[in-house]
């Protein structure tokens, strides 16, 4: 069999989300999961991708027809008899600012097998949602790629008999010995290690072994931790805020792109803040704007902040 090589894959359960806003009269159901937000910012800016994800037996075809159309890599999304596809409600408060997330339905766990034997990206993000990777998964996509990045939501979350989701520790923490890269919101990483103050938090991730920590902070912009130093990633603005829906994946979506091109991780940071600043402009994963303007909003806001 020959070897499939790509720039990056993801990871993680494609979920049917229903979205509610506070500017819209109804709810809006559109395709979701962080394998969504991730694969198509980083096709957008160009990178060949491929994603490793598991579906129900009634997931749309419509939906998987949409992301073959964007030329992102499907083969190894594997669709199961008799089992369900992983479906959230996302209800937003009026400012946007806080979410309530239910979860309607969950789908089966990925498993080794999922993971093509001939096999090899660049990178590799990592991207649950609902408890659907394992160490024993994550230890062999480590032998697959260059970059092995996590977003470790999906295994923080507990879910009640309503849906409802709570975050815990309840996983198993040797997955981080195979981390190159972390990325989460700041309250994941505070449930992740306890603390209460991002500088101690980020320094539990690295302690653990992982070589760089972003953080992300909606509209209050990221933290970048690097090589012993932090930065601040301002916020790229946008025209108009629709739906913040999935913007910290488009955000580690142009990060990893940028980063496997072996830009400086400053940068890489601002390219993802300013994928993050378009696709919020939409409502799910419908806009994601062109590749030139990203980065032109991006040099706009690096040269701002970091050159003077």
């Amino acid at each position: 069999m020959a070897v499939s090589n790509f720039d990056l894959a993801v990871v993680g359960h494609f979920s049917v989300d229903t979205i509610i806003l506070p500017t819209r009269n109804k709810p809006f159901t559109v395709l979701g999961g962080a394998a969504t937000y991730t694969s198509f910012a980083a096709k957008t800016l160009d990178a060949s991708v491929s994603v490793i994800s598991r579906v129900g037996e009634h997931f749309p075809e419509a939906y998987l027809w949409w992301v073959q159309q964007e030329n992102i890599n499907t083969d190894a999304v594997h669709r199961i008899a008799n089992e369900s596809t992983t479906c959230f409600e996302l209800e937003y408060s009026n400012n946007l600012a806080e979410r309530t997330l239910k979860l309607k339905s969950k789908g089966p766990a990925i498993t080794v097998d999922d993971v093509p034997s001939a096999f090899r990206a660049k990178a590799i993000h990592v991207a649950p949602i609902a408890n659907e990777v394992d160490y024993e998964v994550v230890e062999k996509l480590k032998k697959c790629c260059d970059i092995l990045s996590l977003d470790p939501q999906g295994l923080l979350r507990s879910f009640d008999e309503a849906g409802n989701v709570s975050e815990n520790q309840i996983f198993d923490h040797n997955i981080f010995s195979l981390i190159d890269i972390y990325k989460s919101s700041q309250g994941e990483i505070f449930a992740l290690t306890g603390e209460k103050e991002l500088k101690p938090a980020i320094k539990a991730i690295h302690d653990i072994g992982v070589e760089t920590v972003l953080v992300t902070m909606g509209a209050k912009g990221s933290l970048l931790s690097v090589e012993g130093a932090q930065y601040s990633i301002a916020a790229s603005p946008s025209e108009v805020v629709v739906d913040p829906t999935g913007a910290g994946d488009v955000f580690m979506g142009g990060f990893l792109i940028e980063y496997i091109r072996q830009k400086e991780s400053l940068w890489c940071a601002y390219v993802g803040s300013s994928a993050a600043s378009f696709v919020i402009e939409g409502i799910g994963p419908t806009f994601f704007g062109k590749k030139e303007l990203i980065y032109q909003r991006a040099k706009d806001i690096f040269e701002k902040h970091v050159k003077h």
